[in-house]
């Protein structure tokens, strides 16, 4: 039995290799996921306050200033307080992340969907998305950019643009558009401006920015996170959910925020189906699973077919079978009364959130429409708001018209749809292309993209009216631009779009760092 000088002497020796001195973050470290930050701050190579600081240079650096993407609104005054008293516990310990600029933070951050009509004032309380980021041992870093009001302010709005922030860029191609809602969560990300961020989605706006910024991104089912403290547009469609540069970083973020929370009924069954869904990210898990390829949403631009025809291949070779081609019964339905649903609700629910901000004057669609009108130089020098119109004239959601549509809508794009395809070849989930360079291949002029935002009724149409999950991840690039693919499935299916998402990303690691590339290089 060795002597306890010896023992201590042969201790040392086997710890001393793997203890770090610490350093100052770098580019790098920026760049570095979630998992191994958490194994820097162990080892004392990296702190809480070192990253956080790195963050906040490189925000300073690249969005205020260099690029200027104008992706992050604000910075957390107190997040270098919060990150220096950072300890080691919870999964997502001392992880700086970026929360979309319509989730509550009771703090001294704004929450203002991007207008000027909320400027100024702060919410009274944390959002359950912030809370539970915040229990987990998050850095809550900032708010990012958006598309004003989620982009249900005019039809014809400008995608990642707010009258407070200005438009978002796209790192890769700066003249190009970050697609949205969720364009400054995308970007940032993108940029190693935060390690990981928290966008939201009605349709498309998690999904579309995460596939242009190169991103996984995962829109949850409807209920399975808490829409309390987030500004809405349709509480039949809108979900929070993370946006990472991996699957794993993703899946760690929907691990901590997933659950159920009595201010939100629709989220009375979450508990029985949030989980750990890290444990789901097994290299191996494509094998025996069954996938098919929804052609009805393919055809659109050829970049993305050539991206969904290198994943059915990767698929194959790794043991998957692919059924192709899958259709969607109602597919052409769907979007038919979408908008109206929207519009219904969103007057309703804007009116609500609105009540647990006391501290600010707007009160009502109408008070918002007025301080738009009254503010139009700034609010409205590239579009009007003829969504918010349209939605004050609806009735109220004891409308005939609307509980028939809201029902149609359900019905045909889950049961009847997504659940329909997946029984008859008994499959474990669906994919189809993202969107690709051409398809949102808006010019920024100035400060305003030519175009609108093309989202709503794409290729995340199916799942985001059914309520059920998908994910997008990069699987390749095209004239300098990210590339990416959709998976999607039945109600509360996380587990294995994850699993399979792991499993294409292993092979396609496709991510690549942007460039600021100033505009497309001349073929």
């Amino acid at each position: 039995m060795p002597q306890p000088r010896l023992a201590l002497a042969v201790a040392l020796a086997l710890v001393l290799p793997f203890a770090a001195h610490a350093r100052d973050a770098g580019e790098d470290d920026a760049y570095a996921s979630i998992a191994t930050l958490k194994q820097a701050y162990a080892r004392g190579e990296l702190t809480p306050a070192g990253m956080t600081q790195l963050f906040l240079d490189r925000i300073a650096r690249i969005d205020k200033a260099g690029p200027t993407l104008r992706a992050v609104l604000e910075t957390n005054p107190d997040a270098l307080a919060i990150a220096g008293k950072a300890k080691g516990k919870g999964p997502l310990a001392g992880i700086p992340i970026l929360l979309k600029d319509n989730i509550d933070t009771g703090d001294r951050m704004q929450t203002t969907a991007g207008s000027l009509a909320l400027a100024g004032s702060t919410a009274p309380k944390d959002s359950t998305v912030a809370a539970r980021l915040r229990k987990a041992g998050a850095i809550l870093l900032g708010k990012a950019n958006l598309s004003e009001w989620a982009n249900i302010r005019s039809n014809h709005a400008t995608s990642g643009w707010t009258g407070r922030g200005g438009l978002t860029l796209n790192p890769y191609v700066l003249d190009r558009n970050a697609c949205g809602s969720s364009a400054g969560s995308g970007a940032a990300v993108a940029a190693g401006l935060a390690t990981v961020a928290i966008g939201s989605e009605t349709d498309g706006s998690i999904i579309c920015p995460a596939s242009m910024t190169g991103l996984v991104g995962i829109k949850p089912t409807v209920g399975l996170v808490s829409r309390t403290g987030i500004i809405p547009i349709s509480h039949s469609q809108d979900t929070a959910g993370p946006m990472a540069r991996s699957v794993a970083d993703a899946a760690a973020v929907l691990s901590a925020i997933a659950g159920s929370d009595a201010s939100d009924p629709a989220t009375k069954d979450a508990d029985r189906h949030a989980t750990d869904y890290t444990r789901f990210l097994d290299p191996n898990a494509l094998k025996g699973k069954r996938i098919g390829v929804v052609r009805q949403l393919a055809g659109i631009e050829p970049n993305a077919d050539a991206a969904l025809e290198k994943t059915i291949a990767l698929l194959k070779a790794q043991g998957a079978t692919v059924v192709d081609p899958v259709e969607i019964p109602h597919l052409k339905e769907l979007s038919e009364h979408e908008l109206d649903v929207m519009l219904y609700e969103f007057k309703h629910d804007i009116a609500a959130y609105l009540a647990t901000r006391p501290n600010q004057p707007m009160k009502t669609l109408a008070d918002l429409i007025a301080f738009n009108e009254a503010h139009k130089d700034k609010e409205m020098p590239w579009f009007g708001q003829e969504l918010f119109l349209m939605s004050q004239e609806k009735a109220g959601l004891d409308d005939p018209t609307y509980k028939a549509i809201v029902e149609k809508n359900k019905r045909l794009a889950g049961p009847e749809g997504i659940d329909a395809a997946l029984a008859k070849d008994h499959l474990d989930a669906l994919l189809a292309p993202s969107w690709g360079p051409a398809f949102v291949n808006d010019l920024v002029l100035g400060d305003h993209v030519v175009s609108g935002d093309p989202t709503v009724g794409g290729v995340s149409a199916p799942a985001a009216i059914a309520g059920y999950p998908s994910i997008t991840l990069p699987v390749s690039f095209a004239h300098e631009l990210p590339v990416g693919v959709v998976f999607f499935g039945a109600k509360w299916s996380e587990p294995a779009l994850i699993a399979i998402a792991y499993g294409v990303e292993q092979k396609a690691n496709a991510f690549q760092r942007p460039k600021f590339l100033p505009t497309l290089p001349v073929n």
